[in-house]
């Protein structure tokens, strides 16, 4: 018996030292299991910059080919006008208490015809929401 029961103590040692490399090994299952979840967060990253890529790709055609995103973003990010057209600046005011119908005093007009007038008004320190209305030409 005590021969029997030392043969199943060196068994399982033996069965122990070989399930070693397969859990916890180089190969092992934990680090192809680790190597995996890493696999699939950088797929997760390259999707991410491959869309942002394309939108920057489709950017750079648009202002390649056409006029409309470079007048876009001269009105938007530099707050440009043309020529003929007035600008207005929306203030984010409260109303004032106690005035229950009042007029809107917020619309101002800022600028008319000058580009560089309309770049000062809408500042990006401003938060404030800007639109230009063309002018009519003929009555």
């Amino acid at each position: 018996m005590p021969m029997q029961r030392a043969l199943t103590y060196v068994f399982l040692a033996l069965l122990a030292l070989v399930q070693y490399p397969l859990w916890l090994g180089k190969g092992g299952w934990l680090r192809a299991w680790d190597l995996d979840r890493q696999v699939t967060a950088q797929r997760r990253v390259n999707e991410d910059l491959k869309r942002r890529n394309s939108g920057m790709e489709a950017e750079v055609r648009d202002l390649k080919n056409g006029v409309g995103a470079i007048e876009e973003r001269a009105r938007f990010e530099l707050g440009m006008v043309k020529d003929e057209e007035v600008f207005f600046q929306v203030l984010d005011a409260p109303a004032p208490s106690g005035m229950v119908g009042a007029a809107p005093s917020n619309l101002t007009p800022a600028a008319t015809g000058n580009a560089s007038a309309g770049a000062a008004a809408a500042s990006p320190a401003t938060s404030s929401a800007t639109a230009a209305a063309a002018k009519s030409a003929t009555p």
